[in-house]
């Protein structure tokens, strides 16, 4: 028997952080001459007033018992709002699963790109997009050549969301990308068939990672958006848009504090568990190459569409996991990591204000 039961916002942690926090690093940008682009501020605001009956709701009747309900209006957005986030997620890895993935053999790649890149990115979505070309058809050759066909006669098919938050709440511009692991081959009379691809090679994975970040590389330097002297290569300064999140983003991509008096310095981390000394598996589909890493290690096979749910709702959920969210006893903000990292940290610690930039 459900039952159902309003949301109440007001009472969650994260709510209540940003109800007394965000107006105090908006005044704190006043009073430096700044502040922050109108969409940003459009999203705290409107998720101050997610959910809560006193600035719109539905009146809901039930046509059989006469029973009313008043259901609030919701936010609707997409950036950090639990309740928004989670039935997008819910909604979003149902479409997938039900109406766009075929019963095919499904395989996850994920790429995860140098620091600068990140930043260029987050302030250039349409660079962004273009790369995401390069890395769709990148792998998708790959996929061809090794099904034995050409680009003439095989079809590859797949799914990309682009996440642009790391589990520290750090931005992380990466993209996860379901792939058909197979092609799709027709025949004269334009019958489609699938063949599987699916016994991958550790030096595929490697290789494949190389020609990923060669020809993005190239593709950069010819749009000149990257300058190389002997030993390195920089991102132009005319890419900058000048725009008041550059300072946050920048901030956020290091793992550095962006406000107060520990400004520019690392956040803070708890390191709970003992190191890891990470061993090297040869048969792991992992391939890193001048900060580029693509991982190829998650699969799902055609009757496994439970598997393939649960995978389509991890690459759409939320940014923030309010189940990970804690306070100090000092009032700092404790945020639990989904993974350790191999050096043993388990939480990251954020005063308020560096808090909100993060979420900014």
């Amino acid at each position: 028997m459900f039952r159902y039961e309003r949301h109440q916002p007001k009472n969650t942690l994260l709510y209540k952080i940003i109800e007394k926090y965000y107006p105090i690093l908006v005044s704190h940008l006043e009073e430096e001459g700044r502040g922050l682009p109108k969409y940003v501020q459009r999203e705290f605001e409107d998720y101050l007033k997610c959910g809560l009956l006193e600035y719109s709701f539905w009146r809901v009747r039930c046509v059989d018992c006469h029973q009313e309900r008043m259901v609030a209006f919701s936010c609707k957005h997409r950036g950090f709002c639990p309740s928004c986030c989670a039935k997008r997620m819910i909604e979003s890895s149902a479409l997938l699963v039900e109406t766009i993935m075929p019963y095919q053999p499904i395989r996850q790649w994920v790429l995860s790109v140098p620091f600068p890149l990140r930043f260029l990115f987050a302030s250039q979505p349409r660079i962004m997009s273009k790369v995401l070309g390069i890395v769709y058809r990148t792998i998708s050759t790959y996929l061809i050549k090794k099904s034995g066909y050409s680009k003439k006669t095989a079809r590859t098919g797949a799914v990309t969301l682009i996440q642009r938050f790391g589990s520290a709440l750090n931005l992380n511009v990466h993209f996860h990308m379901l792939f058909l692991d197979g092609v799709y081959v027709g025949d004269e009379e334009n019958n489609l068939r699938f063949v599987s691809v699916s016994h991958h090679q550790a030096g595929d994975i490697i290789h494949l990672t190389h020609a990923m970040s060669l020809r993005i590389a190239r593709y950069l330097e010819r749009a000149g958006i990257i300058e190389r002297d002997a030993e390195n290569s920089y991102l132009t300064d005319n890419l900058l848009n000048n725009d008041e999140i550059n300072e946050y983003q920048s901030y956020s991509v290091n793992y550095r504090i962006s406000i107060g008096s520990q400004k520019g310095k690392k956040v803070f981390s708890l390191q709970t568990l003992p190191p890891v000394i990470e061993e090297r598996r040869d048969k792991e589909l992992v391939g890193k190459v001048a900060g580029f890493s693509l991982h190829a290690g998650v699969s799902t096979r055609a009757y496994q569409r439970d598997k393939l749910e649960r995978l389509c709702r991890y690459i759409s959920r939320p940014a923030v996991a309010m189940h990970r969210l804690t306070l100090t006893s000092q009032g700092a903000i404790r945020y639990e990591l989904k993974t350790p990292y191999r050096n043993g940290t388990t939480h990251v610690i954020f005063e308020p204000l560096d808090f909100i930039s993060k979420l900014v």
